[in-house]
């Protein structure tokens, strides 16, 4: 039956031309499952196709070969083609999340000071607080380090929590808490400092669309007991370009 489908070359392209089109009818369409049947199909007609050019390349039917193989060939290609433009034209429009925002007037706004290329866990910055935190920029905007001064306390591991403060959004929920953690331990009178040893990042947002986040500091006591909130600072900061 397969021999005979390719015996009539024209067969492997209509089907081509049929699954081609449920494709394009599906990309307006709100049906997922339409959606993967058209992918599926278009698949099996390409494999059609290059079957079929197979077949004629054999019984040296190099015509039916040639315009079966550019057909599959032009398909793959205009495929690459339309998925490099998607992801320019998205690239060029960027991040649409931080478009509506607008910085309130009526808060504290702190703005992440510059790392250069000193790890935040060696910069002096010693206040005589029994507790500080500071946010620096690391090497992109959206990526960014912390560092802490904290005095006598139990054994633990410190995280970030981050919110964008006019609608109280939580930022990175996946990745923050996990990136953010630095295990730490000060049984002296003295403060001590500690800092991230890499950067994590906030993913909403883009450059040069700049708005307002609260970063909590939460402390994990490593003996079992509940969680609690150490402080917090509302900074300036940017989101990491994709």
């Amino acid at each position: 039956m397969l021999t005979s489908c390719f015996e009539k070359w024209w067969i492997p392209i209509v089907f081509w031309v049929a699954a081609l089109g449920l494709v394009i009818v599906s990309n307006w369409t709100p049906l997922p499952f339409l959606g993967m049947a058209s992918f599926i199909l278009l698949t099996l007609s390409l494999l059609f196709l290059f079957g079929s050019a197979v077949y004629h390349l054999v019984y040296r039917r190099w015509l039916k070969a040639i315009l079966t193989g550019l057909l599959g060939v032009g398909t793959i290609a205009g495929i690459i083609l339309y998925a490099m433009f998607i992801f320019a034209m998205e690239q060029l429009d960027g991040d649409k999340w931080a478009d509506n925002l607008t910085i309130p007037t009526n808060i504290t706004l702190n703005t992440p000071k510059e790392q250069s290329i000193i790890s935040p866990d060696s910069i002096d910055h010693s206040t005589g607080k029994a507790f500080d935190f500071e946010l620096y920029n690391s090497f992109q905007p959206g990526l960014y380090e912390y560092a802490i001064w904290i005095g006598k306390t139990e054994p633990g591991t410190i995280y970030l929590k981050a919110y964008e403060v006019t609608q109280e959004y939580p930022l990175s929920t996946d990745n923050l808490t996990k990136n953010s953690s630095i295990k730490i331990i000060n049984d002296t009178d003295s403060i001590i400092q500690f800092g991230t040893k890499d950067h994590f990042t906030i993913y909403e947002g883009d450059w040069g669309k700049p708005y307002a986040a609260r970063f909590e500091v939460w402390f994990h006591p490593d003996n079992g007991k509940p969680d609690r909130k150490l402080t917090e600072k509302i900074y300036k900061i940017e989101g990491w370009q994709r």
